[in-house]
């Protein structure tokens, strides 16, 4: 199964383009190919797949093998990878996940992409769409108390193709992410989890960010979660619409553009190698 190796800000995917040839049991090849001592090691598995509602479709899986709605690095690296092996000389195109039909846009430097864009649409606000089981009085999960290993926080959800978690803390950097990352993520009001960013205000255009993510724990980087950061920022006064989100990996940009009610973010990615997993490996994998 031949792959390509990703990078982006760390959270670092395995990528398989499947034009030509076909996929058996992904979420064993997921686990496979994520685990970082029996296989590539990474974050994750991505399918970059025909489709016929956008130029490309992409398909995220978890290193437990379950399938995830939206990646925004997935989704930026995705777009960087069609360009460079080839599949299309267009530096703006759209790519189908299970969260929506989202488009990227590719800038260039000595023909070689540098920088990536994706417009991933509207916040999903109302309590219930996330899903969420608690709301204040508009029906949205922002600023809502819930009790987490028995302390009070404040939990402001919303969705952008999977559920997310903003929780604003004084210090992302130092904050205790393995004791309340996976406590937050399979809290009783988000009945399918919720990938989790810890949250702290520098000023009204800079976050400081770390974030537990659903089924896979922390990762050094996540474009989506900093999209949230910055919405429920915004939504809750404690930020402008266009931020940059500083992370263990590095700074990814974000604008909530209020006037379309759409979310861009803005950040690089990198290829790091191209491989061959061998079939053998994959079949005594797990037995």
């Amino acid at each position: 199964m031949k792959f390509t190796k990703m990078q982006s800000y760390g959270n670092d995917y395995v990528y398989v383009p499947l034009f030509d040839a076909e996929m058996e049991d992904p979420s064993k090849w997921a686990r496979f190919l994520s685990h970082r001592r029996f296989g590539v090691g990474s974050d994750g598995m991505v399918l970059i797949c025909p489709s016929d509602k956008a130029d490309f479709r992409m398909r995220i899986f978890n290193p437990d093998g379950s399938e995830a709605e939206m990646c925004g690095n997935a989704l930026r690296s995705t777009g960087m990878l069609v360009y460079e092996k080839g599949y299309t000389r267009r530096t703006v195109f759209t790519v189908e996940t299970i969260g929506g039909i989202k488009t990227v846009f590719l800038d260039l430097k000595d023909g070689h992409v540098s920088n990536i864009t994706a417009a991933i649409g509207a916040p999903v606000l109302e309590y219930g769409k996330i899903p969420a089981t608690v709301c204040d009085a508009d029906g949205h999960c922002l600023n809502v108390p819930i009790e987490v290993l028995g302390e009070t926080v404040h939990v402001n959800a919303i969705s952008l193709g999977n559920p997310h978690c903003v929780v604003f803390v004084d210090d992302a950097f130092g904050f205790d992410l393995p004791k309340y990352g996976p406590a937050v993520e399979c809290h009783k009001v988000f009945p399918r989890k919720a990938n989790v960013e810890f949250v702290e205000v520098v000023d009204c255009t800079n976050l400081r960010m770390r974030t537990w993510e659903r089924n896979c724990g922390e990762t050094l980087a996540c474009a989506t979660g900093c999209s949230a950061a910055t919405v429920c920022g915004f939504l809750t006064g404690r930020c402008g619409s266009e931020t940059t989100v500083h992370q263990l990996g590095g700074d990814i940009g974000i604008r909530y553009d209020t006037k379309e009610n759409c979310i861009y973010m803005t950040g690089a990615s990198q290829i790091v190698f191209d491989g061959e997993a061998d079939l053998y490996a994959f079949k005594e994998f797990d037995k």
